[in-house]
């Protein structure tokens, strides 16, 4: 979800920036993961595919929003979070789940199946937080300031 209401909230390089100092400061060994976790070696676990998808995700939910500003509302916020966070994370996260597990991937997407009702739920909440944030506090410029001459 982070990688969610970075994107949506902040764009696509202030959200990069963001999950990058997320994921600086877990490899430095901060417990910002569940359970505690924190330190380079997660990154080389079962989850560290999804994590590295973080980025990745952030900037293609970012650069959507910038892109579509003016035609955001919450169902485009759904649908930009569903693919940008749920779709690029998976994209990433199975494969890697699939090679750190030893696992087919046929039974590492199937795993993995079992978090889209939550991850579903996450991308409704970023709608929601992305589309009060829109209305009430744009931080995501639309217009580009005009060259003096």
């Amino acid at each position: 979800m982070g990688s969610m209401i970075a994107g949506s909230v902040l764009g696509a390089r202030r959200g990069v920036l963001a999950s990058l100092l997320f994921l600086v400061l877990v490899a430095i060994g901060l417990p910002l993961l569940a359970g505690g976790r924190g330190g380079f070696g997660v990154f080389l676990g079962p989850s560290g595919g999804f994590m590295i998808a973080y980025p990745f995700a952030t900037f293609a939910i970012g650069l959507a929003f910038e892109r579509l500003w003016n035609r955001i509302n919450f169902v485009w916020a759904f649908i930009i979070n569903v693919i940008g966070g749920i779709g690029i994370v998976y994209l990433f996260g199975i494969p890697w789940l699939s090679v750190a597990a030893s696992l087919p991937f046929t039974k590492a997407m199937i795993g993995s199946a079992a978090f889209i009702p939550g991850d579903l739920l996450k991308a409704v909440i970023a709608a929601f937080i992305a589309v009060t944030v829109k209305k009430s506090y744009p931080i995501i410029e639309t217009s580009r300031p005009a060259i003096s001459r």
